[in-house]
């Protein structure tokens, strides 16, 4: 019924910048609330950003200041765009949604993709 497809990873050198994307698709009446999580080897999944329907974004403190999130409610997708990569934001990055299906409020996650920060 609902899809979330992620893209945008990649190997990039430390410094760098990527742009990740997730777009939803299927039977989507609205969305709420679109977050980023990711999850490294032998760490618990955790959350990067997220953002809310009116916009309001709040971040995990060790991406603030680098990492922006932002929606585009007419597409149904959500953006993160990483600057100055570190080393430590190596994870998969998984795409989160709270999206209204006939009337039922579900949680929808993306397969995840790949970001991998090395020199």
């Amino acid at each position: 019924q609902v899809q979330l497809v992620e893209s945008g990873g990649g190997l990039v050198q430390p410094g760098r910048s990527l742009r990740l994307s997730c777009a939803a698709s299927g039977s989507v009446f609205s969305i709420n609330t679109m977050a980023w999580y990711r999850q490294a080897p032998g760490k618990q999944r955790e959350l990067v950003a997220a953002i809310s329907s009116d916009g309001s974004a709040n971040y995990l403190d060790s991406v603030k200041g680098r990492f922006t999130i932002s929606r585009d409610s007419a597409k149904n997708t959500v953006y993160l765009q990483m600057n100055s990569l570190k080393p430590d934001d190596t994870a998969v990055y998984y795409c989160n949604a709270g999206i209204l299906v006939d009337r039922t409020l579900g949680y929808y996650w993306g397969r995840g993709t790949q970001v991998t920060v090395s020199s």
